[in-house]
């Protein structure tokens, strides 16, 4: 019988999930995520795909973000006609955030090709658009946690909660049968414990093979109490100090709806009440309500918090909704007292280009980055010190105030990583993917320090492909340190 693992995307960087199983020659996909970072990265997502499309028939989704999701529109345009298994709420997510990255796909290779007409150049065409987006939504199968599916015969797949996003999952999948049954588990994007809305990552005891994301294996987020502290610091300085706004950089999913959650616990302590929040972005409103319709999926100290307060939901209190680009544009008019809650996240899109190009001049204006930012992406250089970025091609100078809170990060740090491997009984041998080279050298140096024979810990490169029926002998043959 034969059983392979290649890894696709998402192996020694961050994003562009993709890892394909075949099981005696029926493929499955984990993920399909769009590559993002900058404009060359970008651009890698027009390359073919590294199978034929036709020839997949299934894909496992572990959540809805646009870097394990954003290709299946192209996967389904390319003749994948397969379903797609995934939980019921990034079926939701889905929607939204796949109709939103069609509508940008769109826009920007609009804009494109009026440079390229003027080059005498023939026009591009966008990745996908809107109906490749209605066919993907049509081929979603959703599931529970906890709820078993046979993918393909002799490949069966269960979902727990990854605590990452709403939706998100780890996945365990069960290869083969009898003496030759291997049982491999994907992280996806793992979460972390304590932190508010979402219940913690679920453990796993055992496994063959572990593939773990690593996207933070190179440090250690402040604790939940140091980061809300740091966060009161911030807000009580430039409240008292600032005659300018306050923007927040953010992913549509998962960390817009946390900040709400944030400033509605908090809006006394922080001295909120003299600012206007707005959450400026049609996709994280909606991404929001859906937040507030799975109301059952979140843990239990926001469950009780929701009871104790009927008719005033903790996502739907203190916040202007800013939905029309009118009413966006007018938010750029006013220059003091606006915290504004904008996407992308990495500032490489969305509405908050705009409030950086109006704002980030201003000395008395404050930019609070608080998740991930890829390498090449107008959030890194802020992260590392540009003195100006180019928006809408102008040089605007960074004279306002930058901070880097780590701790709002969605993503499990170096402890917590190894502490969800070390759960596994018997040290399985671990994969690294979905992280840059630098992190997972580090993380594999905690994981085996020097001398030590266990557990085995490998990087994946793109392109790697494992032998599963000879587990776990030939995981040694993919390690090249």
């Amino acid at each position: 019988m034969q059983m392979t693992l290649s890894f696709l995307g998402a192996a020694q960087e961050v994003t562009g999930s993709c890892h394909l199983l075949d099981i005696s020659g029926r493929q499955v996909l984990l993920d399909c995520g769009l590559i993002q970072g900058g404009k060359l990265d970008a651009l890698r997502n027009h390359e073919p795909f590294l199978f034929e499309p036709t020839e997949i028939h299934a894909v496992v989704l572990s959540h809805a973000h646009i870097d394990h999701s954003g290709r299946l529109p192209l996967l389904v345009k390319s003749g994948f006609t397969g379903p797609i298994y995934t939980h019921k709420a990034t079926v939701e997510l889905c929607e939204v955030m796949l109709r939103d990255a069609a509508m940008l796909q769109v826009r920007d290779v609009e804009r494109l090709n009026k440079k390229r007409v003027k080059m005498d150049l023939p026009p591009l065409e966008p990745l996908f658009d809107e109906e490749d987006v209605a066919l993907v939504i049509k081929q979603f199968v959703a599931l529970d946690y906890g709820q078993s599916v046979k993918v393909v015969p002799q490949l069966t797949a269960c979902l727990s909660d990854a605590g990452h996003i709403l939706g998100s999952a780890v996945v365990e999948l069960w290869l083969g049968e009898g003496s030759e049954r291997k049982k491999l588990v994907f992280s996806g994007d793992l979460g972390r414990a304590g932190m508010p809305i979402l219940d913690d990552p679920t453990l796993i005891d055992d496994a063959d093979l572990v593939l773990m994301e690593s996207t933070y294996g190179d440090r250690l987020h402040r604790s939940w109490d140091d980061t809300l502290a740091e966060l009161k610091a911030i807000f009580a300085k430039t409240i008292k100090e600032s005659r300018g706004n306050i923007l927040l950089p953010a992913f549509s999913v998962g960390r817009a709806q946390e900040l709400l959650y944030l400033f509605h616990l908090y809006a006394k302590e922080w001295a909120l009440s003299n600012w206007r929040i707005c959450l400026d972005s049609p996709m994280a409103i909606k991404a929001t309500q859906i937040y507030v319709a799975n109301y059952q999926l979140m843990d239990e100290d926001f469950k009780r918090f929701t009871r104790l307060s009927p008719g005033k939901h903790p996502l739907l209190s203190n916040v202007d909704f800013i939905d029309s680009t009118q009413e966006s544009m007018e938010l750029n008019e006013i220059h003091q007292g606006l915290i504004i809650i904008a996407g992308s996240g990495m500032c490489n899109g969305g509405r908050i280009r705009s409030h950086l190009e109006h704002n980030l001049a201003n000395p008395q204006s404050d930019v609070i980055i608080c998740g991930f930012q890829a390498l090449g992406t107008p959030g890194r250089l802020l992260v590392d010190g540009a003195e100006s970025l180019t928006i809408h091609g102008r040089d605007i100078p960074v004279k306002a105030k930058i901070h880097t809170v780590g701790g709002l990060s969605a993503h499990a740090d170096q402890a917590e990583l190894i502490h969800w491997y070390r759960h596994f009984k018997h040290t399985p041998p671990l994969i690294l993917i979905h992280g840059e080279r630098e992190a997972q050298q580090r993380l594999k140096a905690e994981l085996v320090p020097e001398g030590s024979q266990s557990p085995h810990v490998v990087i994946a490169e793109r392109g790697d492909t494992l032998d599963l029926t000879a587990l776990p002998e030939l995981v040694w043959l993919l390690d090249r340190d």
